[in-house]
């Protein structure tokens, strides 16, 4: 087998820089992860701050103690993971095996991955394959990617970091431990102990961890030493899995003529998310991402009206229900109605990958999901009053920062029901429209005092609350506030 390594170390500065407009990055040390006063980690950094010590995944606190003078800046993972899928399938123009990650998280993002056997006669030979693919990359990954050509995973990995930007090392056939053999023994494993221990017993060169017998490493290292060894051999460690490549569904339908009301736009909407949907479902699919597009008419529009509308967003978690696609999607549009009349609307549903089931609770009666309320939050953040709280428009609800409140007195409450749903509470003078996230019932106690209570976790603009409806008397009760 022969596998062609393509690395661009630094991918998520590059796709930064690609981001902002020319001649606006910054000078000086740059740090990507976010603000200096938040909990993260520091997921790139350029070489000047790297120079100062800072280093991938020290928090970010750290990395502003060790480069005080740094520019930090804000990830864009949705952005990212975009730009990777559309070079991987740039890549599986050439290949049909491919693998890599587009987790801006994933310790080998920036790393593509194609196998090349048999190629030659449709690219060329292996330096030709290299430079086409190169060239088709560049403009998709901020730069030329250092390539490097083996018969092991390890050993294409290694050759991809040795080389120069922009630069080939193909390493020849079956010739991977006489390649590998002079560079350093830390290679080997991403273990710290385990290295620190190969330079304690004096192997500096992977040379000379495969002059070992495979049972002194064992006998040293463990299972760790065996796959050192093997890699120091130049054998195989890590099979080659070529990635799923995520399918996208498409569909649109004309509008004649043109609406300009949402409830029109609605109702093709449901039309097209259902379709789809149901395709996904024989197949055993669901999807990650959404993005509809929205042609206008713009006869009789204002000059400089844009020609389209384009909504998307990630799903909360990979569905194949028509509704909640529809929901999010419009709850977004609505946001920002159209501004002409609609003549032709399209519906994009990508990522989409085998779903995967949900084992409810025994003893707890459907407790509450989480991907559930994650859908709940993610259709009010789409539309939250953006006075609420000083929030920005679309923000995300911060539950994390929240208060909860058990109520003892468990007030009483009004509620609205439309159609057997509770749509609104009002307790005092203060009237909520809410969404239920879960319901149950509840009957114990029968020794002493019979309680009989039907229970419901409902999610509000600000808050999420517990109320339940008491059988007995016959009231609404709050007995759980989350702020």
């Amino acid at each position: 087998m022969r596998l062609l390594h393509l690395y661009r170390p630094h991918l998520l500065l590059d796709l930064a820089k690609q981001r902002l407009p020319s001649g606006s990055w910054p000078a000086g040390p740059i740090v990507l992860g976010g603000k200096p006063w938040t909990a993260g980690i520091v997921m790139d950094a350029d070489p000047a701050a790297r120079a100062l010590g800072v280093r991938r995944g020290i928090p970010l606190g750290s990395a502003h103690r060790l480069a005080p003078e740094a520019t930090f800046l804000e990830p864009e993972p949705e952005a990212d993971r975009t730009a990777v899928e559309a070079a991987f399938e740039r890549l599986a123009d050439f290949s049909p095996a491919i693998a890599g990650s587009s987790d801006p998280g994933d310790g080998s993002f920036g790393l593509f991955e194609a196998q090349i056997d048999g190629l030659a006669g449709l690219w060329g030979p292996e330096p030709e394959l290299a430079d086409r693919i190169g060239a088709a990359l560049e403009p998709l990954v901020g730069g030329r990617p250092r390539a490097g050509i083996a018969g092991t995973r390890f050993g294409a990995t290694v050759a991809a970091a040795a080389a120069r930007p922009g630069e080939l090392v193909a390493v020849p056939v079956g010739s991977e431990a006489t390649f590998l053999a002079p560079l350093p023994a830390g290679l080997l494993t991403p273990d710290p102990d385990v290295r620190a221990r190969l330079a304690r017993f004096g192997l500096r060169r992977i040379g000379q961890v495969a002059a070992l017998a495979a049972s002194a490493l064992v006998a040293r290292f463990g299972e760790e030493g065996a796959r050192v060894g093997a890699r120091a051999r130049g054998e195989e460690t890590d099979p080659f899995r070529p990635r799923r490549t995520p399918e996208r569904l498409l569909l649109a339908l004309p509008i004649e003529p043109a609406v300009a009301e949402i409830e029109a736009v609605r109702f093709v909407l449901r039309r097209i998310a259902t379709a789809l949907a149901e395709n996904l479902v024989a197949r055993g699919l669901a999807a990650s991402t959404g993005r509809l597009r929205l042609e206008l008419d713009r006869t009789f529009a204002r000059d400089g009206l844009p020609p389209e509308i384009v909504v998307e967003g990630r799903f909360p978690e990979p569905t194949a229900d028509p509704e909640a696609i529809e929901r999010l999607l419009l709850a977004r549009l609505e946001r920002v109605p159209p501004p002409a009349p609609v003549a032709r609307l399209e519906l994009e549903l990508s990522g989409a990958s085998p779903a995967t089931g949900q084992q409810l609770p025994l003893f707890v009666p459907q407790a509450l999901h989480g991907a559930r309320l994650g859908w709940q939050l993610a259709r009010l953040a789409a539309v939250r009053d953006p006075r609420s709280r000083g929030a920005a428009l679309g923000a995300p609800l911060d539950l994390a920062r929240g208060v909860t409140r058990l109520l003892r007195e468990h007030p009483p409450l009004r509620v609205e029901v439309d159609d057997g749903r509770l749509v609104a509470i009002t307790w005092g003078e203060r009237r909520e429209p809410v969404e239920v996230c879960n319901s149950w019932r509840v009957e114990e106690s029968w020794w002493r005092e019979p309680i009989a209570r039907d229970y419901f976790k409902v999610v509000g603009a600000r808050w999420l609350a517990l109320v339940y409806y008491d059988r007995i008397s016959g009231s609404w009760h709050l007995e759980r506030l989350y702020d």
